[in-house]
């Protein structure tokens, strides 16, 4: 069985996209593990802020099939695709980690740069799975996380009411 990480963010809607993406998700992976939810400002354009969390789960599915089913979940969320890189989102599923796998193909980057990055992606990680080594980097998220420049993006836990 291999660990999937996968970062989950919204900031249209996002307490209604975040709790309907998880039901999609528990569907395909029922043991998720989820991290608390994070409030951050947009990065990268202005917009709303976004809720941030990250969920582990483990599967017998290859990382092409993973892959596959957090894209259908986006899409049932209305996602645009054609929208910019940095733009407000209904629903964002990004696949961080594939067990220790490092992957540059076909637009699958495994790990994703966003871990070492954003503090949205990397406080929510070393939560749930602070004992893991980074593969590139061969530090723990939790190592990471500890030595990660807080000042750069200001992030939050907020309560979330997952009813």
């Amino acid at each position: 069985m291999a660990h999937v990480y996968v970062s989950v963010g919204s900031n249209i809607e996002p307490a209604s996209n975040i709790r309907s993406a998880i039901c999609e998700l528990r569907r395909h992976y029922p043991q998720l593990v989820l991290s608390s939810v994070y409030e951050s400002e947009a990065v990268g354009f202005s917009g709303d802020n976004f809720y941030n969390l990250v969920v582990g789960f483990e599967t017998d599915d290859d990382v092409h099939r993973v892959a596959e089913v957090l894209s259908s979940i986006e899409a049932s969320h209305a996602r645009d695709r054609r929208a910019p890189k940095f733009s407000s989102r209904t629903i964002d599923l990004d696949l961080l980690l594939y067990d220790a796998a490092v992957i540059n193909e076909n637009g699958l980057n495994i790990p994703r740069d966003e871990i070492t990055k954003n503090a949205f992606v990397l406080w929510p990680l070393a939560e749930i799975a602070g004992d893991l080594i980074h593969p590139q980097t061969r530090r723990s998220y939790a190592e990471m996380w500890r030595d990660y420049d807080k000042a750069r993006q200001s992030l939050w836990a907020i309560p979330f009411d997952w009813d």
